[in-house]
């Protein structure tokens, strides 16, 4: 989805609306991160999905055709490259913060199936001479499609 501007001062205007609220959004979600609550931060997958596919589209067609920017005036374009800063540092931020709960998650994740090995009762199977085995070695099991 391309912004639709009437001239380069719209269009910095425009621009600078769509960095605040994807800023926002981005925010919103890290807090959720930091508070290890990351399932609550699920609402705004969508619509973070849709502002960040437009302003990266919108920043593509800008540097393909530098003249969109060109008649802006100074102080929308130091405003434009400020919130660009700060969507910049809260992008870092949530990274940071994603790869954070991430990693709690994987090791959440490992900690959970290795305590299922360990606990799972050990199934015995028939040793070569028809008795149940009573070692702990692996043993081989088929499954056939009748019922």
């Amino acid at each position: 989805m391309a912004l639709h501007a009437d001239n380069a001062e719209d269009h910095a205007e425009q621009m600078i609306v769509l960095s605040q609220r994807l800023k926002g959004l981005v925010e919103r979600e890290t807090a959720h991160f930091e508070a290890r609550t990351p399932h609550e931060a699920t609402v705004y997958i969508d619509e973070k999905n849709k502002l960040a596919t437009t302003y990266r589209l919108e920043t593509a067609r800008i540097a393909k055709n530098p003249s969109l920017m060109a008649e802006t005036p100074t102080e929308l374009r130091t405003a434009l490259r400020d919130e660009t800063l700060d969507l910049d540092k809260a992008l870092k931020r949530n990274n940071l913060a994603a790869a954070t709960v991430r990693k709690l998650t994987e090791g959440l994740v490992h900690a959970i199936a290795d305590e299922a090995t360990n606990t799972r009762s050990r199934m015995n199977g028939y040793g070569a001479n028809g008795r149940v085995s009573q070692d702990d070695a692996a043993i081989a099991i088929t499954l056939n499609r009748q019922v």
